[in-house]
């Protein structure tokens, strides 16, 4: 016999002796699984899969489109992948080691299987990545990637040479190992420690090209449980809230926040917050073009979708985030020729504004306009940032959004949002000179958004200013609201100061009609420092990292109660 038909003989019985193994495995699991009663589960037949980005639900299975989702860094570079998660469908929960098997159909180069320990987290302009399994089909070989949550980037691959397209994987847990099986076949084992800690599995699908998971079941010694979506409401308190106590007001106003999707539906005290304490939700991300419209022409509204009918359904209103940015935008649009960005800009503030047509209730159709570059305001200039709408336009690229907005929802609100409108400077008398200039022009424009970002210690918002500042914007006939009041500080009574201080001006002047937070607990706050591992959390909102309430809550509450 020569050595090469012995290397294979023994290569042969080595796959028929773990044959032999994995089928033990899993008749053990089987008749533990009948012992408590549990059947393998079936995740596609049972539990809900239409939330997702990308994905569509069939009788054959979830078709996965290609969205190519990325988070671009604010000055426009970088471009942090973007998978989709299930966060809305089914996760898993275990108590011990776990067999996972997928089948799917046109699995090819690029398409991705992924296995989240955790949630992801979308800070501002930086997506945290928890630790997580990716099987990835790269030409005709398999890639395993492993995170760790350590970093941005995975921890370690793992690649297996594949003699066809992935047709149905098997991850068999046990321990910190898993074993992989790919068309029946075992191709390997690796190293899952940190995946698999919290005994929960969060499940992702990405394509490069459409595909099809046909089967997804689990099947776990000491039984599973599964669990999908808005699982809890807002809590039942006796106490007072921040949305009641303004209902209550001579004249109510909307107290909104910044909510992000993520959390919404995979964090009890969060939710309980966001549906308890707030009359307005303004989407942190999931409007943003990078995320609704990132491919020419590919829009997915579901994240987006679900966030809003949320809100609807719990009677929360809905403020949309931001149509015309200088940020937030994907790759294509940031590098399509300036003749034709005109075009992209109007499709997209009519998609978008008309899918929501009756939904939402104001939008910020221009965001940030006003440049931070005193050059932009030298020598007569018009104080505008110099971005990818200005260069194809110029300023009358604000003109021409306003005009498009209000043909696709005449009902809706429309509104230019930025900073650093709460003092006295060049800032302030652009935005007044834009105003007058659009006015005459006959362009539609209803308020303006006072982020009211307090960056820095020792930074301070004058009330006196913020509220002449309202005055003379309702003398304009313009609405004002408070958008995405933020402020850092260590100091707890500064920070109450702060907060207190512009919602005081807001309730004083009628021409307000919002304060809105951005953000609701340290925990998601958009001042984490961004790309760090681990987390190290900013101090800005009015709840901790903790859920414990700030002074600067206690202040909001106080003055609600005694002012009329």
């Amino acid at each position: 016999m020569s050595k090469k038909l012995k290397q294979h003989l023994i290569l042969g019985l080595l796959l028929m002796v773990f044959g032999v193994m994995l089928l033990d495995f899993v008749t053990g699991l089987n008749q533990s699984a009948r012992a408590n009663q549990l059947t393998s589960t079936n995740l596609l037949k049972n539990y809900n899969w239409s939330n997702m980005a990308g994905a569509t639900v069939t009788p054959h299975g979830i078709g996965i489109s290609a969205l190519d989702r990325n988070i671009v860094q604010q000055d426009g570079s970088g471009g942090q992948t973007n998978p989709p998660v299930n966060l809305a469908g089914p996760r898993l929960s275990f108590s011990s080691d776990l067999i996972i098997n997928a089948s799917m159909q046109d699995f090819q180069d690029g398409s991705s299987f992924r296995l989240y320990g955790d949630v992801p987290i979308i800070y501002d302009e930086w997506r945290f990545e928890p630790p997580s399994l990716e099987f990835k089909q790269v030409g005709k070989q398999l890639v395993v990637n492993v995170w760790d949550g350590k970093a941005a980037e995975p921890l370690q691959a793992k690649t297996f040479n594949l003699t066809s397209d992935v047709q149905s994987l098997i991850i068999n847990r046990q321990g910190n190992r898993a074993t992989i099986s790919v068309n029946g076949r075992y191709v390997g084992s690796l190293s899952v420690r940190k995946v698999f800690d919290k005994e929960t599995i969060y499940f992702g699908l990405d394509a490069k090209s459409d595909w099809m998971l046909t089967n997804l079941t689990a099947l776990a010694p000491n039984g599973l449980q599964v669990r999908e979506g808005l699982a809890s409401s807002a809590s039942n308190t006796s106490e007072p809230t921040l949305q009641s106590l303004a209902s209550k007001r001579q004249r109510p106003i909307k107290i909104g926040a910044a909510v992000a999707l993520n959390p919404l539906l995979t964090d009890d005290n969060y939710r309980a917050l966001a549906l308890g304490q707030f009359s307005m939700w303004t989407p942190e991300n999931e409007l943003k073009p990078q995320f609704i419209h990132p491919q020419p022409n590919t829009y997915d509204f579901k994240e987006a979708d679900l966030l809003v009918s949320t809100a609807l359904k719990n009677n929360i209103a809905v403020h949309g985030h931001a149509l015309v940015f200088g940020e937030a935008n994907p790759r294509w649009m940031q590098n399509a020729p300036l003749n034709q960005k005109q075009q992209i800009m109007t499709d997209h503030i009519t998609n978008v504004m008309t899918h929501y047509g009756g939904k939402v209730s104001g939008w910020d159709v221009i965001n940030e306009p006003l440049s931070d570059d005193d050059a932009d305001y030298a020598s007569g200039g018009d104080g505008l940032r110099k971005h990818i709408w200005y260069q194809a336009m110029g300023k009358d690229y604000i003109a021409i959004a306003l005009k498009t907005a209000k043909l696709a929802d005449p009902n809706a609100k429309l509104y230019i949002n930025d900073y650093g409108l709460e003092e006295d400077g060049d800032r302030w008398d652009a935005l007044i000179e834009l105003i007058k200039q659009l006015q005459s022009q006959g362009v539609p424009l209803d308020g303006i958004g006072f982020e009211a970002h307090v960056y820095e210690d020792g930074d301070h918002i004058d009330p006196r200013v913020l509220q002449r500042h309202i005055r003379q914007l309702a003398k304009l006939g313009l609405a004002s609201r408070i958008s995405e009041i933020d402020v850092h500080g260590e100091n707890a009574s500064y920070q109450a100061k702060e907060y207190s201080g512009v919602l005081t001006a807001c309730l004083n002047e009628p021409a307000c009609v919002a304060f809105s937070t951005w953000g609701i607990t340290d925990r998601y706050g958009s001042t984490t420092d961004i790309g760090t591992y681990p987390l190290s959390y900013g101090n800005d909102l009015i709840w901790s990292k903790d859920y414990r309430p700030k002074a600067a809550y206690a202040s909001l509450v106080q003055i609600l109660q005694t002012t009329q």
